[in-house]
């Protein structure tokens, strides 16, 4: 199982995640984020980060030339767009750069219904708990929601895991539904502060999940 860590802050730990074996590192380009990466990494830091890891953008509604600008610097290799982007939207980002879709979820929405206009334009889905504001919220999804939903692209998992839930996880992907599971993302359930992760719990949570 492939894991993303997001909200990443620090060159070093992004570095530390890829020794131990973590695919996604999310760098968080949204302003109102207490984990903005804008004025804690630079493009010069950025680009001087090696490894395996790939690099994902999250964006939220950000004008379509300044988000390419910023992929375009930041050499990213993934979009996260989290906001209320357009299909269209979605479809001229993926003319160049792969994107992951995020829908931010209540129980009872229809999610074959939410996804289908999004299913040209975008590479992969990622399914979160609905908040007040955008991005993560921390807040526990309910991961059965999926369980009746044909999903026809492979999604990110998201929503307020935390150390404890990789049992919980492994009979998720026993599901049907989760033949499309592509990675599990984890963010502030992990962290020390905001954007500072506790190294140790990631590194437990990627041994047991991926053990």
């Amino acid at each position: 199982m492939r894991i993303k860590v997001c909200g990443m802050t620090l060159p070093e730990q992004v570095t530390a995640l890829d020794e131990m074996g973590v695919d996604f590192a999310g760098f968080i380009f949204y302003p109102k984020s207490p984990r903005f990466i804008g004025n804690k990494i630079s493009p010069e830091k950025m680009r001087q980060i090696r490894g395996h890891i790939a690099k994902v953008g999250v964006f939220v509604n950000m004008a379509y030339d300044e988000l390419m600008k910023t992929v375009e610097d930041y050499r990213l290799d993934m979009v996260q767009l989290h906001g209320d982007e357009s299909p269209h939207y979605c479809e001229k980002v993926a003319n160049y750069v792969t994107i992951v879709k995020a829908f931010r979820l209540t129980d009872n929405d229809p999610i074959d219904w939410i996804v289908r206009p999004y299913h040209e334009g975008s590479d992969m889905y990622m399914f979160d708990t609905l908040g007040a504001g955008y991005g993560g919220t921390g807040r526990k999804f309910d991961w059965n929601v999926l369980k009746k939903a044909s999903i026809e692209k492979l999604f990110f998992l998201s929503g307020g895991i935390e150390p404890g839930d990789e049992e919980r996880l492994k009979e998720f992907m026993k599901e049907p539904v989760a033949k499309k599971l592509f990675s599990v993302d984890i963010n502030s359930k992990f962290e020390i502060g905001a954007g500072v992760k506790d190294m140790e719990k990631v590194k437990m949570f990627v041994k047991t999940l991926k053990g």
